[in-house]
C-alpha cells in the first residue's frame, strides 16, 4: 500500500475522499499561474490554494477600481489605486500553510510562463490569450481561459494533444454479484437480482471467486455489452470450463487518452460543453459575442458602458460582422441578438455569484491538468443567468443612469442591477442556518452583494460546532489560529473584514423546537427570506416547515463530492423542500450484518454497531439504572427480547463483565475477539454446514450468502493486536480504568488469559431473515426477566456509581474509535472472505463522512445567490433548481415544480396557504371553541367536524352531546392545556391548530387542508389568501 504520510490527511481528509491520495500527489507537483486578481481570478486561486498545488503564482498588472470590490473579497477601500496581485496575496498566503503563493505584476513573457504546468487567464485580451495558448499547447503547458462579463460566463480548456485521464467519473466501481455465466460466444454473465447491476455498455470488468469458469478469475478486463439490467455479455468464453456457481463481478476503470486543439483552432471550431439544453443556440452565439466584446474594447479601450443601448447596438453589429466572417464550423444562421444585447448591456458588471460558479468550474478544470483526475472540459463551456434581470418591476427598472458608476464597493452590481436594487439588498433581514462549508461561501457572497449592508438590514447566522483543522480546507473563513473558536462568530468576525458595512448577529443555537422560543412567530415574521447551510435532512426538513408556516422564501443546496444541487422554494410559487424530498436511507437488513454479510458496507456496518452497543448503550443503561428507580420497571413492562438484551447487558456490566483492573479489560478484549470471530462462526456453521441444501435442492451458501470460516487468535497478527489494544482500551475507559498502547505490555498480560472453550449446540434458532428475527423478539421467556428483577432489585449493591459512555469521535485519531472500526471490520470480513478496506476508507463508511471540495462549495452558492437575485426582486417565472457535477463536468437547471393547487368545497389552496385567526375579541375576550367553529362556517362555508393540536385532539363532532358541549364553551387555549395537560409556554405567541372539515369527503383523497395559525397576543394576521380582506370579524387594532 502507498506511504500516504506525505499528505496532512487532518487537513485534507474530506477532499481525499473525492480526489485520493494518488490524485492529491500529482497535485502536489503542480506550479500553477493564475493571471488577472479581480473577483474571479482570486476565486479560482482561493479554490486552488485551498486544494493543495505545489505552489500558486498570482500575477496582475492593473491597479484595484471601486468597481472591483463588488467581487474581489480579498481588497479592501483602501487597496484601490494599488496593484491587486500585491494587494491580495497576503491573504491567499494564509489560506494554506502547505502552498507557498508568490506575486508577478509584469509582462507574461515565454520564460515566465515556462516554469509552471498550469496557466489560467482570466482577464486578458483576446491576443493575449492567442498568444499565451499557442506557446503553452507546444509546451505542453495545460491551458484554461476564465472570463465573466455580468451575468455571463465563458471558460476554455487546452491540456494538449495526449492528456491521460486515469478516472473519468470518480465514483466507486461498481460490484455485483455472479449467478451465472453460459458457455458460448459472447458469454452471458446474469448477476444476483438483489439490484440493478448498473453498468454500462462499454464498461470493462474483471472477476473473482468463480467457481468452475475459473478462466475468469485471473482474465485482464473484458469489455461488456448490456443485455438487460441484470444480464450482460462477455467475451467468447466457449473454450472456458463449465461454470459452477460464484463469482464477482467489478468494473475497472480504463484510463483514456483525450486530445485538444489549441485556442486559435478551437475558436473557429468550437466543441462546447451545454450547461443549459434550452440555451445551446445562445452558447454558439456568445462564442462570437464574446470575441465581439474583445474587438470592441481593442476599438475603443473601454468595456461597454452600463446599459449603454449604443455601445450594445455596436456590440451586436460586431458580432453579425464576425458571423459573417466566421468558417461555417462555428456560424450561425441565426444569431440570438437580443442576448447579445443583454450581455454587452451589463457586460461592465462584476457579479460575485457569477465568479464563484465560473471560478468553482475553472479551479476544477484546474485541479484536473494537474491531476489526470475526472474528465476535463472539452473545451468551451458557457453560462449566463440573464434570467436575473428584472422581470416587470418599475420600482426596479435599469436605465443608463440608474446603473451609471457611483464611487462604490457596489459599482460592479450596480452596472447589471442598478441603485434601487442595491438599496433594496442592503434594507434586508436574512436568516442562515449554518456556517460551515456553504455557509463561508455564502457569507462572502452576502458581502459583496451587499446583503444587508444598509439601514434595517440583517444576517442572523447560527452555528452549534466549533471549528476542527479539517474544516480548514474548504471553510475558507477560518485560519489555523481559529480551531476550538466557534463557527458563527469566527465567520462573522471575518465577513465583517470584507465589508465592515455588512449588519451579522452570530448565534450558536440549535434551530428546532427546543429553541422555538428564540426562533419563533416574532423572529421568523421580521424576515425576508431564509438560507440553509447544513449537512442534515432533518434540520433541512424543520427549517423548511418554518418557512412554509411562516410564508418565507427558502434557498437550499447541498453538495457531497463534485455534485451540488440547489433548489429554490418560493411562497405560493413552489413546493416545499419537504415535498421534493423521497425516500429513505438505504438500510441493511438485520440477518445481513449479523449471519450474512457480503460486502465490506455490511462488515463497517456491523463494526459501527459493536462499538455503539459495547461501549455506549450498555453504559447509558447502566447510569439510567443507577440513577432511575423505575428503569427495571419500565423495561419490564416494555418485554420483549429488546428489555431481556437491555437488562442483561445492565446485570453483566456491574457483574461478571465487570472488570477490576486493566488486566480485566484485556481479559475481556480477548474473549469478546474468540466469541465474535471464531464461537459465532462456529455456531453458525454448525447449523448451516457448508454443504447445506436448501429445500429446493439449491446450495444455502450460495447467491448472496457467502460461507465463513472461523479465526484462530494470533499475537503476531498485526489486526488481531490492533483490535486487543483497541477494544482493551475503549472497555477500560467507560469503566474510568487507565489502559495503555505498549503492546508488549498488553501481549504478556494476553498470555495469563484463560480463554473459556466453546462447542457448538444444536437447537440454537439462527434467524435468516429479518421477519424470523422480528418474530422472535416477542416470544421471551418471562422467568428470565422476572429472575433479573431479583438480580437488579438493589443497585447499591454492586458499589458502582456510574459508567462512562463514549460517543463515537471519527476525527480524533488517537482515541481509538476508528482503530477499533477498523480492526472489527477486517476480521469479520477476514470470516467471510471479503476484501478488507483501509483505514482511510473505513474511517469514511463508519463515519458516515461526506466527501467535500472547495470548488463544488463556491459553484452551487454561486447558483444559489443567483436564485436570491431573483427572489428578491419578486420574480414570478424565472426561477431555477440545479444539479451539478463538475467531476463530467455537467450542470442541469431545471424550473422548480409549482406548488400544486388543491380544492376544499369553493376554496382553492396550496401548502402556503393558511388560516390566520385572531383569538381576542375586540373586547379582549378569548374565543370560545364554538367562537371558532362558527367562524369558519361563515366566513368560509366550511364545517370543522375535528379539530387537532398536534396528535391532541381538541374537538370530534362524534363525541357525545355532554363531550361536546363542555369543549364547546371553553376557550381555545384552555381547551389545549387541558389535552394536553400542559401550560402553553409564555414565548408561544401563534399556535399551529389542524382543522378537519365535513367538505373533504367531497374532495380529493388524502387531501391536507391548510392549517389554523391561532394568535394568542396581540398581533394583526396576514392574508390567508392574496388579495382576501381580513376576516370581518377580527379587529386589527392592538390589545
Amino acid at each position: 500500500m502507498a506511504d500516504n504520510t506525505d499528505i496532512d490527511e487532518s487537513l485534507y481528509s474530506r477532499q481525499l475522499y473525492v480526489l485520493g491520495h494518488e490524485a492529491m500527489r500529482r497535485m502536489k507537483e503542480a506550479d500553477v499561474l493564475i493571471s488577472g486578481m479581480r473577483g474571479l481570478g482570486v476565486e479560482i486561486a482561493k479554490n486552488i490554494i485551498l486544494a493543495g498545488v505545489k505552489s500558486v503564482t498570482i500575477h496582475d498588472e492593473g491597479q484595484t477600481q471601486w468597481g472591483d470590490l463588488s467581487s474581489q473579497f480579498f481588497l479592501r477601500e483602501g487597496d484601490v489605486g494599488q496593484n491587486r496581485a500585491e494587494s491580495c496575496k497576503s491573504q491567499l498566503a494564509e489560506l494554506n500553510v502547505y502552498v507557498p503563493v508568490t506575486c508577478y505584476t509584469g509582462p507574461l513573457s515565454e520564460d515566465i510562463l515556462s516554469v509552471f504546468q498550469v496557466v489560467v487567464l482570466t482577464n486578458a485580451s483576446l491576443e493575449e490569450q492567442l498568444r499565451i495558448g499557442s506557446f503553452c499547447h507546444s509546451c505542453g503547458i495545460k491551458f484554461i481561459v476564465a472570463d465573466t462579463k455580468g451575468l455571463c460566463g465563458q471558460l476554455f480548456c487546452d491540456f494538449g494533444d495526449k492528456f491521460l485521464v486515469t478516472d473519468p467519473d470518480g465514483e466507486q466501481p461498481l460490484s455485483t454479484m455472479v449467478v451465472h455465466i453460459s458457455k458460448g460466444n459472447p458469454g452471458v454473465v446474469t448477476c444476483l437480482d438483489e439490484k440493478r447491476h448498473g453498468l454500462q455498455d462499454g464498461d470493462y470488468v474483471t472477476f473473482s471467486e468463480v467457481h468452475g469458469m475459473t478462466e475468469l478469475n485471473n482474465h485482464e478486463p473484458i469489455e461488456i455489452r448490456i443485455i438487460d439490467t441484470y444480464m450482460f455479455s462477455i467475451c467468447d468464453t466457449s473454450g472456458f470450463s463449465e461454470y459452477k456457481k460464484g463469482g464477482i463481478v467489478t468494473e475497472v476503470k480504463m484510463p483514456k487518452t483525450l486530445t485538444f486543439k489549441p485556442l486559435k483552432d478551437s475558436l473557429n471550431d468550437p466543441e462546447m460543453n451545454v450547461t443549459d439544453f434550452s440555451k445551446i443556440e445562445r452558447h454558439y452565439t456568445f462564442h462570437i459575442a464574446f470575441q465581439a466584446l474583445h474587438r470592441f474594447v481593442k476599438e475603443t479601450g473601454r468595456l461597454p458602458k452600463p446599459r449603454g443601448e449604443a455601445d450594445a447596438e455596436k456590440v451586436v453589429a460586431i458580432t453579425r460582422t464576425l458571423n459573417q466572417e466566421a468558417p461555417s464550423t462555428s456560424q450561425r444562421e441565426q444569431l440570438d441578438e437580443s442576448a447579445v444585447r443583454k450581455l454587452a448591456l451589463g457586460a461592465a458588471g462584476d457579479l460575485s455569484p457569477i465568479n464563484a460558479f465560473i471560478g468553482g468550474v475553472a479551479a476544477q478544470e484546474v485541479m484536473k491538468a494537474c491531476s489526470g483526475k475526472f474528465t476535463p472540459l472539452k473545451q468551451w463551456l458557457y453560462f449566463d443567468a440573464l434570467e436575473c434581470l428584472p422581470e416587470e418591476n418599475e420600482e426596479l427598472a435599469v436605465t443608463e443612469e440608474t446603473c451609471a458608476p457611483r464611487g462604490c464597493r457596489y459599482d460592479g452590481q450596480i452596472a447589471v442591477f442598478g441603485s434601487a436594487f442595491q438599496e433594496k439588498l442592503a434594507g434586508l433581514k436574512y436568516f442562515m442556518v449554518g456556517a460551515g462549508a456553504l455557509g463561508c461561501e455564502l457569507l462572502k457572497n452576502f458581502a459583496m452583494i451587499g446583503l444587508a449592508a444598509g439601514e434595517g438590514g440583517n444576517i442572523t447566522v447560527t452555528d452549534m460546532d466549533s471549528i476542527e483543522k479539517s474544516n480548514l480546507n474548504r471553510q475558507f473563513l477560518f485560519r489555523q489560529g481559529d480551531v476550538t473558536k466557534l463557527k458563527s462568530e469566527t465567520a462573522a468576525l471575518a465577513i465583517r473584514k470584507m465589508n465592515p458595512s455588512l449588519h451579522i448577529s452570530a448565534h450558536q443555537n440549535r434551530v428546532g423546537p427546543e429553541t422555538e422560543h428564540i426562533y419563533g412567530h416574532e423572529f421568523f415574521s421580521g424576515l425576508d427570506g431564509v438560507v440553509t447551510a447544513l449537512d442534515s435532512v432533518e434540520a433541512r426538513m424543520y427549517v423548511d416547515r418554518c418557512c412554509v408556516r411562516y410564508q418565507k422564501p427558502l434557498l437550499e443546496s447541498g453538495t457531497q463530492g463534485t455534485k451540488g444541487h440547489t433548489q429554490v422554494i418560493v411562497p405560493f410559487l413552489t413546493e416545499s423542500y419537504g415535498q421534493e424530498q423521497g425516500g429513505t436511507q438505504n438500510t441493511f437488513p438485520m440477518c445481513t450484518l449479523k449471519n450474512f454479510p457480503h460486502s465490506i458496507l455490511h462488515t463497517l456496518q456491523w463494526a459501527r454497531d459493536e462499538f455503539e452497543g459495547l461501549f455506549k448503550q450498555t453504559a447509558e443503561h447502566v447510569n439510567q439504572y443507577l440513577q432511575d428507580p423505575q428503569f427495571v420497571k419500565r423495561m419490564l413492562k416494555q418485554g420483549g427480547a429488546e428489555a431481556l438484551d437491555i437488562l442483561q447487558g445492565v446485570y453483566d456490566s456491574l457483574g461478571a463483565r465487570r472488570p477490576r483492573d486493566w488486566a480485566g479489560c484485556v481479559s475481556w478484549a480477548r474473549c469478546h475477539w474468540e466469541s465474535c470471530y471464531r464461537n459465532n462462526i462456529q455456531q453458525l456453521l454448525h447449523c448451516f454446514p457448508s454443504d447445506k441444501v436448501t429445500s429446493s435442492g439449491l446450495p444455502f451458501w450460495s447467491g448472496s450468502k457467502r460461507c465463513p470460516h472461523p479465526l484462530i487468535f494470533d499475537p503476531n497478527n498485526t489486526t488481531h493486536m490492533d483490535y486487543i489494544v483497541a477494544s482493551a482500551n475503549l472497555y477500560a475507559q467507560t469503566y474510568g480504568i487507565e489502559g495503555t498502547r505498549d503492546r508488549g505490555e498488553i501481549a504478556r498480560t494476553l498470555q495469563a488469559v484463560s480463554v473459556p472453550d466453546f462447542t457448538p449446540r444444536s437447537g440454537i434458532r439462527i434467524h435468516t431473515t429479518d421477519k424470523e428475527m422480528q418474530d422472535d423478539k416477542e416470544g421471551v421467556d418471562n422467568s428470565k426477566l422476572e429472575e433479573l428483577e431479583v438480580k437488579l432489585a438493589s443497585p447499591q449493591n454492586f458499589g458502582v456509581s456510574s459508567m462512562n459512555p463514549l460517543e463515537f469521535e471519527k476525527d480524533d485519531d488517537t482515541n481509538f474509535h476508528i482503530d477499533f472500526i477498523v480492526a472489527a471490520s477486517n476480521l469479520r470480513a477476514e470470516n467471510y472472505d471479503i476484501p478488507p478496506a483501509d483505514r482511510h476508507k473505513s474511517k469514511q463508511i463508519a463515519g458516515k463522512i461526506i466527501p467535500a471540495i472547495a470548488t463544488t462549495t463556491a459553484a452551487v452558492v454561486g447558483l444559489v445567490c443567483l436564485e436570491l437575485y431573483k427572489v428578491v426582486q419578486g420574480h414570478k417565472k424565472t426561477y431555477q433548481n440545479s444539479f451539478i457535477n463538475l467531476a463530467m463536468p455537467s450542470c442541469n437547471l431545471w424550473k422548480p415544480i409549482e406548488a400544486r393547487k388543491h380544492k376544499v368545497s369553493e376554496l382553492e389552496y396550496t401548502l402556503w396557504h393558511h388560516f390566520p385567526i385572531q383569538g381576542f375579541k375586540a373586547d379582549g375576550e378569548e374565543m370560545t371553541v364554538t367562537d371558532l367553529l362558527d367562524h369558519f362556517k361563515i366566513t368560509y362555508s366550511l364545517e370543522i367536524t375535528q379539530l387537532f393540536y398536534g396528535a391532541s385532539m381538541l374537538y370530534y363532532s362524534g363525541n357525545s352531546e355532554e363531550k361536546r358541549t363542555k369543549r364547546l364553551k371553553q376557550r381555545v387555549s384552555e381547551a389545549i392545556q387541558e389535552v394536553t395537560n400542559m401550560e402553553i409556554p409564555n414565548h408561544v405567541q401563534v399556535l399551529e391548530l389542524t382543522p378537519v372539515f365535513a367538505e373533504e369527503n367531497d374532495s380529493e383523497e388524502n387531501l391536507t387542508v391548510p392549517f389554523i395559525l391561532y394568535y394568542l397576543r396581540s398581533f394583526e394576521p396576514g392574508l390567508a389568501w392574496p388579495g382576501q380582506s381580513p376576516l370581518s370579524w377580527i379587529q386589527k387594532e392592538k390589545h
